[in-house]
Formats: C-alpha cells, sequence, structure tokens
C-alpha cells in the first residue's frame, strides 16, 4: 500500500506525520533517517492492527500543493 506522508523539518531534525492510518509518526536528524522512521512506524502500526483483528482499510488521503499570491501589503523586493 502507498501512503501519503507530511514531513517537515524541526529545530533538531525533520518530522513525519502519516494521515491514515492516523496515530503514525516519527522524528529523526536526516530527511533520510525519518523516511525509514515513517515507514518502520507503518508497518509496526499495521502490524498491531492485524494482531488485534483490526479492519485495515485502503489509504484515503492524498497529497496536493496549491499556489497563492504574497499577502496583501507585502512588498514583492
Amino acid at each position: 500500500m502507498r501512503y501519503a506522508i507530511l514531513l517537515k523539518p524541526t529545530k533538531t531534525g525533520f518530522s513525519a506525520h502519516v494521515p491514515d492510518p492516523p496515530g503514525c509518526v516519527a522524528a529523526g536528524e536526516t530527511w533520510e533517517e525519518t523516511l525509514n522512521l515513517i515507514r518502520e512506524a507503518v508497518e509496526f502500526h499495521l502490524e498491531g492492527m492485524r494482531l488485534h483483528g483490526e479492519r485495515i482499510s485502503e489509504p484515503t488521503s492524498t497529497c496536493e500543493y496549491v499556489e497563492v499570491g504574497p499577502p496583501h501589503g507585502a512588498s514583492s523586493g
């Protein structure tokens, strides 16, 4: 299965969040480490769901970007 993740920089590295299944988060010092950790977190989470007899739904979250102009009153430099 393919899961959407949100990665963002933090003061100490990076954090990752997976919308579905909810509750999957990871943090690492580098982008690559964080990607590996979130992959492991999803696998561990799904394994736990299976062991508890929970239904694992197909991922439904997607990622898209929108572009907006500068805030009103901001100079364009």
